[in-house]
């Protein structure tokens, strides 16, 4: 069993998380809410329903298309990441929902975050990649809880003290590597 699923896609994620939309909404949420623990939580169950979606797509494509159609579909698509991580991400509005509480409020809010995210598509591509959706969702899920759990306990004053673009510059070049290294080595078929 290879662990290099799992630690791809815990390092991408992670990379790709700092300064993106869903990190920013971590930051809002914490400082507007003030309930860190139902945040987190919130945030792992709406990572792990969206990226578990987005694995099954992934793990699905795989089996649907030919296997060299994939390594440049897959391998093209983690270049492009790298070259959108680049482009910095602006807060996502919050608008507190009356009646719902500060869990079910997070899970929302971060499971509409993400949809269409690169983080969303780029576990569909490493399920793609990869062929193991537990061992992606775990290591996205990871990744994702990297990024964001540090955003709700320490709020602002992280945020002042990172350097997003470096951070950005990290996840795109991570991003490229991999697709670099998908279009040299192809995708095994599964």
């Amino acid at each position: 069993m290879s662990f290099e699923p799992f630690i791809v896609s815990t390092a991408i994620v992670a990379l790709a998380e700092m300064g993106d939309k869903t990190q920013l909404l971590s930051f809002v949420l914490a400082a507007r809410l003030r309930r860190r623990m139902p945040i987190v939580l919130g945030i792992l169950v709406a990572t792990l329903a969206n990226h578990a979606f987005a694995a099954s797509v992934g793990t699905w494509l795989a089996r649907l298309v030919a296997p060299r159609t994939l390594t440049w579909t897959v391998g093209l698509s983690f270049v492009a990441f790298g070259l959108w991580t680049l482009r910095a991400d602006a807060p996502t509005e919050h608008r507190d929902r009356p009646g719902a509480g500060i869990f079910v409020t997070t899970v929302v809010a971060f499971f509409l975050a993400e949809m269409g995210d690169k983080t969303q598509l780029a576990t569909v591509a490493l399920a793609a990649r990869y062929g193991s959706l537990v061992t992606v969702v775990a290591g996205t899920t990871l990744g994702m809880m990297i990024a964001n759990v540090p955003a709700v306990w320490m709020g602002d004053a992280l945020a002042d003290r990172m350097n997003m673009r470096l951070m950005r510059w990290g996840a795109a070049a991570s991003f490229v590597a991999l697709g670099v290294l998908t279009l040299l080595t192809g995708i095994a078929p599964h």
